[in-house]
């Protein structure tokens, strides 16, 4: 009696992810997505905010893959368990804080014990040889199946006919001949792939939404870790440091700008947990104030508010101050006249 055997396809929201996925359902096998959040891939949330954004997707890829798929797509929380990855990767980091040799072990890590757990029978990535300078190199490959503990019930459907095979192919659940070579930083092979699927519409074929791999993000984040005095860091903080101008004068404390009216709305909801401030006698934008400003720190704050609104040239701007617990005060202020120096931009 045959049985159908079962694959989850760790599914990011890119190309690679889902023609892997594609190519193994096109053997009949049933094939569930899986996502891990792990707090650092939110492109959506910016496209949301920000005015230049309008124009791009306002979506989740990863469930928009799942539904061009017509697949159940299972979206885990890791924020907590991944903050030892970013904190302490083992493998090092990439060009920025990318952890991604450590990071793709623990995702396979938790897709393993997920298959266990759910009566599955392997997993699928979409990992293309050469396509990644850390985690998807020949020589790094076996370090994920092996540190991930999946060892060969990993299965790479895009490249697999570069690598040894896996229990599935020697087991006859996935015929071999019907999986690719593909090879290569080159994305022109999966995007006649994607054509001859009729996928005419996909997020960027590399899948890159993590913040990690952005230099300006990773210089916050190491700003963050520097002022806090410890590496531990909250999903807000993930989520402040993509949004607004961020200006440090001093290493106690910050600005956050709102560069537009989006980031000004998204900005307000964390206005208990900051001093803000705004002008009053001109239009300007919201400023959050984190960490623990004197007094003279709140009047070269409010410089620097008024000098981001439409009273940069008058001689004086009001500018309210609220703090935490909702109190207010306002206080008169001289704009910022002089260009701020160029380190206090994070």
């Amino acid at each position: 009696m045959n049985i159908q055997r079962k694959a989850v396809a760790l599914i990011s929201g890119g190309l690679d992810s889902m023609l892997a996925a594609k190519t193994v359902m096109d053997q009949s096998i049933h094939v569930e997505g899986i996502n891990f959040f792990t707090g650092f891939c939110v492109e959506g949330h910016t496209h949301a905010i920000r005015e230049k954004d309008r124009a791009k997707p306002k979506r989740n890829n990863s469930l928009w893959v799942a539904e061009q798929l017509g697949i159940k797509l299972h979206i885990v929380d890791v924020i907590e368990e991944y903050k030892n990855v970013l904190i302490n990767p083992k493998h090092g980091y990439g060009a920025h804080l990318n952890p991604c040799l450590d990071c793709k072990i623990f995702m396979v890590n938790k897709a393993r014990q997920w298959i266990a757990e759910n009566g599955f029978d392997f997993i699928i990535t979409g990992e293309v040889i050469g396509q990644r300078p850390m985690s998807q190199r020949k020589d790094t490959m076996p370090v994920v199946a092996r540190e991930s503990g999946a060892d060969d019930l990993l299965l790479r459907p895009l490249c697999a006919k570069n690598l040894a095979p896996t229990l599935p192919e020697r087991e006859g659940w996935v015929d071999r001949e019907k999986l690719h070579d593909f090879s290569g930083r080159s994305r022109k092979p999966q995007m006649e792939m994607a054509a001859r699927y009729g996928f005419r519409e996909y997020s960027q074929p590399a899948g890159g939404c993590c913040f990690l791999t952005d230099k300006n993000y990773s210089a916050k984040l190491v700003d963050l870790w520097q002022s806090h005095g410890h590496k531990d860091y909250e999903l807000d903080d993930v989520m402040l440091l993509k949004v607004g101008r961020h200006i440090r004068p001093a290493h106690h404390f910050k600005l956050i700008v709102a560069r537009e009216e989006g980031e000004g709305r998204f900005l307000q909801g964390y206005r208990k947990e900051f001093v803000s401030m705004a002008a009053t006698s001109h239009n300007g934008p919201l400023v959050l104030i984190d960490g623990t400003p004197s007094a003279e720190d709140l009047y070269l704050a409010a410089g620097i508010t008024a000098r981001y609104g439409q009273g940069r040239e008058a001689e004086q701007v009001d500018v309210k101050i609220t703090d935490k617990d909702g109190a207010e005060r306002t206080i008169q202020v001289k704009p910022f006249a002089k260009e701020l120096p160029q380190e206090w931009y994070l």
